[in-house]
């Protein structure tokens, strides 16, 4: 298990057979052996694009719901990041199948991403730093864990899984881990997991566990 901060591997054990569920999906182990059908990858990258806009929403939102620097400064350089770096990924291989950024910025949202999205935003905005954080937490960390567990996958999904195994996408993950753990000691104290407050995160990081689930599914099923 990929070493992202103390949060994570509660959140992490707390979900269960859920987190298995997610890294382990179907699309994840097709997309690894290369065997995913195409339609079901660009499907699954169009959606991610849109989706990909909303998180860094709700990254935003992070750096405006806080009362501290180092989070603002942090958040700040994950949603840039987010518009520069992971969204022109996504461009430049749809662009390789003739799938422009104006077809991309059109693409309808499905259902499963619509659900995933408002449920991070709403968290967001109806609760404080700690809520979104444990909401937000399960995609980048998760993507963290998937990627290092098929880094070196060749097929022709390679350079999806070099992205989020590679150096730098790992080094993110660590810093996300970081900032979680130093917000919720910052709010809640060293001793936070042995508060009530603890479960509820828990609950929120398993929610959107369960989201990104179907939103793999969503992918398989191209609904």
């Amino acid at each position: 298990m990929a070493d992202y901060g103390r949060a994570f591997a509660l959140w992490r054990q707390a979900a269960g057979a859920d987190w298995d569920r997610y890294v382990g999906h179907d699309f994840v182990r097709q997309l690894a052996a290369g065997t995913l059908p195409r339609d079901s990858f660009l499907y699954y990258l169009r959606q991610d694009y849109v989706f990909l806009l909303h998180f860094a929403r709700a990254w935003a939102l992070v750096m405006a719901k806080s009362n501290r620097l180092p989070e603002m400064r942090a958040a700040a350089g994950i949603a840039q990041a987010l518009l520069e770096e992971e969204m022109p990924l996504h461009v430049g291989i749809c662009a390789r199948e003739g799938i422009t950024s104006d077809m991309l910025a059109q693409t309808p949202e499905s259902p499963a991403n619509m659900a995933y999205t408002r449920y991070v935003l709403a968290t967001g905005q109806s609760g404080d730093v700690l809520d979104l954080l444990a909401a937000l937490a399960p995609c980048v960390l998760g993507y963290g864990e998937i990627g290092r567990r098929h880094a070196g996958s060749g097929g022709p999904y390679a350079k999806w899984t070099a992205t989020y195994g590679g150096e730098d996408y790992q080094r993110l993950c660590q810093e996300v881990g970081q900032l979680i753990d130093a917000a919720l000691e910052a709010r809640l104290g060293p001793d936070w997991p042995s508060l009530p407050r603890a479960s509820s995160l828990a609950q929120q990081f398993a929610q959107a566990t369960q989201l990104e689930v179907a939103f793999w599914q969503m992918g398989l099923d191209r609904t």
